[in-house]
């Protein structure tokens, strides 16, 4: 492994009796010496310009000694575009603020901030600099090329952590009594047909699998939202596929469904189910369908029925994002979602190695939207909200014994 500090310590204790052609050839053996990837490390250490190493490599490899060679002295040579325009540098932080800004006059505000465009814009004030010249001011004044960063998702409530250390006793407490815990959110609904689909997979090579160029919904397959259902105890996961809105009707369907078809078989003996769910979507805790529908499979199941929410700003600790749906993404990266049997068998056979399986079906139910529930049924609702954050953590028990 080329150590980089060794270099750059040699390069400072030589460097003060070298002239041009002797930095040059420094560097060139120093590069030598190290082998593969011995030019990068050496420049990172000297600053020196690759091409410059490159130079002295030849040199090197030629054995030719010219004596005779000029040697430009301290300070020669073309002076920088700074030099010349003192002015350069604030011109162009000025351009970049006023754009980060959102000043509707800079004349970077609707456009990408790339080096041409810099370069144009200076220009416009009278300033004459290269891209490199740009780019070379720019790494100097630490800009860098970034992308957004998904962070900001809402203020931080204050009851933040203590709401996390709730769920944290609620669901221990579940799974250590032998209780079914699950995790409950909706993906991204995704659209069906020959639309790219980000990642890659193995083909042979120059025959990549061609795609729809526009991702316009296609009115004969439409949409699908996959609302998911992951056991924690189990390390299992259910996807009820839905073809219409995302209601609360359907997330407590696709939560029936999990029950019925493995739930109720793999506990049981079991009084109570606690739902960890995200604080907004078709199971936000503001949401009255919701809870109707909960109400609807309480009687139906005779299961107590504790929901706990995740605080606002915190859905990416949901533990069906980072145990589930990002499994499932992994698993059909790089494949066009052609039909809804192409999803639903591309997240069935979602696996890893600690022992996830996944079960997927389709729900062809339609959930219309703008379902109005009165406040006579918000009323029969049987609920019982927790001392902490009673909005938060509720649970909702059978009106009646089921048959």
């Amino acid at each position: 492994m080329i150590d980089v500090d060794d270099i750059r310590s040699r390069w400072q204790q030589a460097e003060k009796f070298l002239d041009e052609r002797g930095r040059r050839l420094f560097a060139a053996n120093e590069a030598m010496a190290q082998g593969r990837g011995g030019v990068t490390a050496t420049a990172a250490a000297t600053g020196l310009a690759r091409s410059t190493i490159h130079r002295g490599l030849a040199e090197l490899r030629s054995g030719h000694n010219d004596i005779g060679e000029r040697v430009r002295r301290p300070g020669g040579g073309r002076k920088s575009a700074v030099v010349h325009q003192p002015g350069l540098p604030a011109a162009l932080e000025a351009l970049i603020e006023d754009a980060l800004r959102g000043d509707p006059s800079s004349p970077l505000r609707w456009v990408s901030r790339r080096l041409r465009h810099l370069v144009k814009a200076l220009a416009g004030q009278g300033f004459r600099a290269s891209q490199r010249v740009v780019a070379n001011l720019l790494r100097e004044m630490k800009y860098s090329c970034q992308a957004t960063r998904k962070t900001r998702e809402g203020a931080n409530h204050p009851d933040r952590d203590a709401q996390f250390t709730h769920i944290n006793t609620t669901v221990k407490a579940a799974i250590g009594a032998g209780e079914p815990a699950i995790s409950v959110d909706t993906k991204k609904k995704e659209l069906v047909g020959d639309f790219k689909n980000p990642g890659r997979e193995l083909r042979r090579q120059r025959d990549p699998e061609t795609v729809r160029v526009h991702d316009f919904e296609l009115p004969e397959l439409g949409k699908v939202a996959p609302y998911g259902v992951y056991d924690m105890a189990a390390n299992h996961g259910w996807v009820s596929v839905g073809i219409d809105a995302d209601t609360g009707a359907f997330a407590v369907e696709s939560i029936r469904r999990w029950w019925q078809k493995l739930g109720q078989a793999r506990y049981p003996t079991a009084s109570r189910l606690v739902i960890t769910a995200d604080c907004g979507g078709s199971n936000g805790p503001r949401v009255k369908l919701w809870k109707r529908e909960l109400q609807h499979f309480a009687n139906e199941s005779g299961l107590r029925i504790t929901v706990t929410h995740l605080p606002p700003g915190a859905s990416q600790w949901n533990k069906i994002e980072h145990r589930l749906f990002a499994f499932i993404t992994q698993n059909w990266r790089g494949k066009p979602l052609v039909s809804q049997q192409v999803i639903v068998q591309l997240i069935g056979a979602t696996t890893t190695e600690t022992g996830l399986q996944v079960h997927c079906e389709i729900d062809g139910n339609l959930y219309p939207k703008g379902v109005k529930v009165s406040e006579q049924e918000m009323n029969a609702i049987n609920i019982t909200r927790d001392a902490f954050h009673g909005d938060w953590n509720y649970t909702i028990s059978p009106n009646q014994q089921p048959p």
